[in-house]
């Protein structure tokens, strides 16, 4: 990571020999000025971090600035942040156009299958009923005649229902309800949902899912926990729903780091970004992508809840 610019200036004998009569220190205090002034030789080698843009983010490109400049006094050396959304994050990655991503789980996955990517960190937030996880939620009107509860029984009501699933990508707005439809033996795959829904649509984001469910065009929505109130929905709207089914375990966002940086300096990344979680720094976190806590995660172990989601889907990484 810390990569310098070497070379080196050969003049021959003869060369010089032919210079003699010339004052040539001028020329190479000249050299010497330049080598000690350029920035692309006198400073390390930026660290780049890709910063997805999410749904409900906003000033996306001040707020990560605010953290790289951060991260850059810490690690002592640039810190340069690229945008995307989270399938460019992987290709920066896999293209080593960048070393550190802020990715959710089912691209972590696909990072470590195409950069060897890992993720050393997750996000926490208040809103996560598991610490760094979350749960992905069936949302109903609140005078809906379905009954809320856990088991087949509940899921068995939605049959012939509407469902506004949040988009084919989402892990808590898709991947886990359908693996949990499978895992019940209410459907078979992906594919089949509507042998068994009444209708299947996408929002395309979890505010557009929930508002469905709100306006009357679906029976139910799957969206993650955290979105039920605001910068999602009102909390006058928030009242108007309920959660019917809930499924715990999805793996929460985290930072990824690819393999190529060196051991030492993936340590001092990780110690640099858990300096986040300190009171004077917190702020920067939060106002990222409303995280409070970033805590070390082991990559296989965080992310085998989506992998087994995946495979009941039917799904690839």
């Amino acid at each position: 990571m810390n990569k310098q610019l070497k070379f080196g200036i050969g003049i021959g004998s003869t060369i010089l020999a032919g210079f003699a009569a010339l004052n040539i220190r001028p020329i190479v205090q000249s050299i010497s000025n330049t080598l000690r002034t350029s920035p692309a030789i006198a400073e390390a080698q930026a660290l780049k971090i890709v910063f997805p843009t999410r749904s409900g983010t906003t000033d996306l490109q001040t707020k990560a600035k605010a953290v790289t400049d951060f991260l850059s006094k810490e690690l002592q050396q640039p810190v340069e942040a690229v945008f995307g959304d989270d399938t460019a994050a992987v290709e920066a990655l896999r293209a080593n156009r960048a070393d550190v991503a802020f990715l959710s789980s089912r691209p972590a996955l696909k990072a470590e299958q195409l950069a060897n990517a890992r993720l050393y960190l997750g996000e926490v937030r208040s809103t996560y009923s598991g610490g760094h996880t979350y749960k992905s939620i069936f949302v109903v009107p609140k005078d809906s005649p379905l009954k809320s509860g856990k088991g087949k029984a509940i899921l068995s009501q939605l049959q012939g229902k509407r469902i506004a699933f949040t988009s084919p990508t989402s892990g808590s707005g898709f991947i886990f309800p359908v693996a949990e439809l499978v895992s019940q033996k209410l459907v078979p795959d992906r594919d089949r949902l509507n042998g068994f829904f009444g209708q299947v649509t996408y929002g395309g984001s979890y505010d557009k899912a929930l508002q469905a469910v709100l306006r009357g065009q679906a029976d139910v929505a799957v969206v993650s926990e955290y979105t039920l109130g605001a910068p999602y929905i009102t909390a006058a709207e928030a009242s108007n729903l309920r959660v019917l089914y809930s499924i715990s375990g999805v793996p929460a966002h985290g930072v990824a780091i690819d393999d190529d940086v060196p051991v030492t300096d993936r340590n001092k990344i990780v110690a640099a970004m858990l300096k986040l979680n300190e009171p004077e720094n917190n702020q920067l976190l939060t106002s990222l992508y409303n995280s409070t806590k970033l805590v070390k995660v082991n990559h296989a172990e965080h992310l085998k809840p989506i992998g087994d989601a995946l495979q009941l889907a039917g799904m690839k990484p």
